[in-house]
């Protein structure tokens, strides 16, 4: 099984290649990318059962052992992660399939945006498997690279500025995060994690304190974490509907993804664990309240995705198990849920012109299944039972409470009143957008939605609310996977058999 670790990322790279080579004919290419995605998912599902049966799959790249060579993890969270991006980025493509040129423009070198996205899924999948700093930091720049074509892909002047902002601050999150790097390894001697987990130990724990703060400078950016956050309100609801989706689906989730496995396996300590606990209320707290201000769907949008971090972080500063699991869980879910809630975004803007709440109306009426598109995941995302994210965020409220002391106490209360809030917020886009009577966007004559577009939409909605159904096996994963992340002695032992030198 371990030949398959490095596939999830070797396979988009060389279809982007291919595709990048059959620029000329937009079928094949369109060919090509689905075939690749839906291979990663493939391996993805048999990387995540072997996981779950036997413990981490470990490949040491060109053969050399770790911790000289580069390794290639796919544990248990690695593997779950693997599973849900390729299943989300394979839908969004078939929405981009379905939408055309037509978010583009006709002069737009439309060719170029299979190769990037595939570049930008191998990109996830290398930071999801890495095993060392170092190659975490490539996969972080490789999507990032990707990220910057995508962002601006029409060229017009809003995408272009709020595009820009987009590449300065994430080019300064990378210099932390290579700072750090550098840091790291003048400390230790080795970026290995597994290496790293035994040194970092050794250090003064002011040395290792600094470090720490580091990384989570670096993260928190990427994760777009309060107060780091004010870059992506601006940034994501410019770019095309598809991307827009899945920067939103993806990207914070590979920052949220660093933090759990740098915060488990490296600094398990839990020395800033109040630090990250105000951070997920503040981040909980502020992201909700700015969504509740706004007036444009994909904004909105925007501030309800940063609001829901502060779950995730929640979950990592508790550092129980319970914790754990559930900010794994809602991970899970967050990915899936918040797709779809853009991609519906871009199937009203598709059909009305506009995104704008305030020429929006009438929806439900004249267009039924997007009403049902858009209400279902609204409901998930608010938390209201028996949806999946009702189970997350009950998972981790739960687990606060068990957790005891005040900042959890605060955490639980500000967790249950962002979701109140939530449910605020989505009950007002339903009765203006989709309730009341027709406005001007909706009253011009219907447009045709394209049915992949649809279909790709019904899709990810289907995932949520399978998600819901599979929730009891999913929590026994994500409760595996803690339980491992708590040890780390599987991770550790897997990567390094004959210990850590």
């Amino acid at each position: 099984m371990s030949a398959l670790v490095p596939l999830p990322v070797v396979v988009p790279l060389l279809g982007a290649a291919l595709t990048l080579l059959l620029a000329r004919w937009p079928g094949l290419q369109r060919v090509v990318s689905v075939a690749c995605l839906a291979g990663t998912l493939v391996v993805a599902a048999l990387l995540l059962v072997q996981a779950y049966r036997h413990g981490p799959v470990v490949v040491q790249v060109g053969g050399w052992p770790a911790p000289v060579g580069i390794v290639l993890v796919a544990d248990q969270l690695a593997a779950l992660m693997l599973v849900v991006s390729s299943a989300v980025t394979l839908c969004v493509l078939l929405y981009s399939v379905g939408q055309g040129q037509g978010d583009f423009g006709e002069t737009v070198p439309v060719t170029i945006y299979h190769p990037t996205y595939l570049v930008l899924t191998a990109g996830v999948t290398n930071a999801f498997l890495a095993g060392d700093l170092f190659n975490l930091f490539v996969g972080f720049e490789i999507l990032l690279a990707a990220s910057f074509v995508l962002i601006t892909l029409g060229g017009t002047e809003t995408r272009i500025r709020t595009g820009s902002t987009y590449v300065v601050v994430s080019i300064l999150s990378s210099m932390l995060f290579l700072t750090a790097v550098g840091l790291v390894y003048a400390a230790t001697g080795t970026l290995n994690m597994a290496q790293l987990a035994h040194r970092l130990d050794a250090l003064p724990d002011g040395v290792r304190l600094s470090l720490q703060l580091m990384l989570l400078l670096a993260f928190g950016v990427k994760a777009a974490v309060f107060p780091l956050s004010a870059w992506l309100p601006d940034s994501y609801p410019t770019a095309p509907a598809p991307v827009t989706a899945v920067f939103a689906g993806l990207l914070t989730k590979v920052g949220v993804y660093a933090i759990i496995r740098t915060e488990t396996l490296l600094f398990p300590d839990g020395q800033v664990a109040g630090l990250l606990m105000v951070v997920a209320g503040l981040t909980m707290v502020v992201g909700i309240l700015g969504a509740v201000a706004q007036s444009d769907m994909k904004r909105l949008f925007s501030f309800t995705l940063v609001s829901h971090i502060g779950y995730m972080i929640f979950g990592v500063a508790l550092s129980t198990v319970a914790g754990l699991s559930g900010a794994i869980f809602y991970v899970v879910h967050h990915i899936t849920i918040q797709t779809t809630l853009f991609l519906v975004a871009g199937l009203v803007e598709e059909r009305a012109g506009s995104t704008d709440l305030r020429r929006l109306g009438g929806l439900a009426r004249v267009a039924p299944l997007l009403g049902t598109l858009f209400f279902v995941p609204a409901m998930n995302l608010a938390g209201v039972p028996p949806f999946s994210g009702f189970l997350g965020k009950l998972g981790l409220l739960q687990a606060g409470v068990a957790a005891g002391g005040p900042l959890p106490g605060a955490l639980v209360a500000a967790g249950a009143v962002t979701s109140l809030l939530t449910l605020y917020v989505a009950s007002r886009v339903w009765n203006i957008a989709f309730w009341r009577a027709p406005r001007l966007a909706t009253a011009e004559p219907a447009v045709r939605l394209p049915r992949l577009m649809v279909g790709a939409t019904v899709a990810l909605v289907a995932l949520g609310l399978v998600l819901t159904v599979v929730a009891g096996p999913l929590f026994d994963v994500t409760a595996d996977a803690a339980v491992d992340l708590r040890e780390r002695t599987p991770y550790i032992s897997s990567v390094l058999p004959g210990g850590a030198p």
